[in-house]
């Protein structure tokens, strides 16, 4: 078994993909889907690494529907810069990113671009209001996200609300690689003493990326999508 596991916790570290070596400091959204990968199972197994998550999330939309083309983009674009202008202070972030997520600041508001949004003369800009969640739970950071909402002033016919429910984000998932396979040999070494002396345990797959799933109103849970068989002893 010992045989096993060094050989697992080997693959562990020594063929861990570009990918996931990019995400070790990286935030990235929960629900985001990772890319296909060849050989790539999705099934997630029942041992990984629980913890909080750095950040609730918030998806939000600024709409505006003036008539003016060029006044309409100026409300718009006026708004976000008063909400990245108001975020320190209210103790919120702001970024955008469908999967890693980039700080949005006053330097980069143009790089959001106006979308169509479901009317004629109508755009959009989506970005994400975040609060870190050391110290606040998750109810506590949805309530701040709502007051921040509120508060930022409406410019002309520009609007911004909420879209969809919260979500959270994860800094550096791929930095808890190491942890995680400590839980896996370790529920590997119970397993192997429960079925008894005449079995062994294999692992496979522990060089595959760190991949993450939502496991409460502010916790996720991040696994290695590994593969644990027991076996008759050689």
């Amino acid at each position: 078994m010992k045989d096993h596991l060094a050989l697992g916790l080997g693959l562990l570290l020594l063929a861990a993909p570009l990918q996931a070596q990019d995400l070790n400091s990286a935030e990235i959204v929960v629900t985001a889907n990772r890319v296909e990968q060849d050989s790539y199972s999705r099934d997630m197994p029942a041992v990984g690494l629980r913890r909080p998550a750095d950040y609730l999330v918030q998806q939000v939309v600024i709409r505006g529907d003036t008539r003016d083309p060029k006044e309409r983009r100026r409300e718009i674009y006026e708004m976000l810069g008063k909400a990245v202008g108001m975020a320190t202070k209210s103790g919120i972030e702001l970024a955008y990113g469908d999967y890693i997520l980039t700080p949005l600041t006053a330097e980069n508001v143009t790089d959001l671009a106006l979308k169509n949004d479901n009317r004629p003369d109508s755009q959009r800009v989506d970005f994400l209001v975040k609060v870190r969640l050391s110290g606040v739970t998750g109810q506590q950071a949805e309530a701040k996200i709502a007051k921040f909402i509120d508060a930022v002033p409406e410019v002309g016919r520009a609007q911004m609300d909420a879209f969809d429910d919260s979500t959270l984000s994860v800094v550096g998932p791929d930095s808890y690689r190491q942890k995680i396979a400590a839980v896996i040999a370790e529920d590997a070494r119970m397993l192997a003493q429960t079925v008894g002396e005449g079995y062994a345990v294999e692992i496979e797959g522990l060089n595959m990326p760190v991949q993450w799933t939502r496991a409460g109103a502010s916790d996720v849970l991040l696994y290695i999508p590994y593969k644990l068989t027991v076996v008759p002893k050689r």
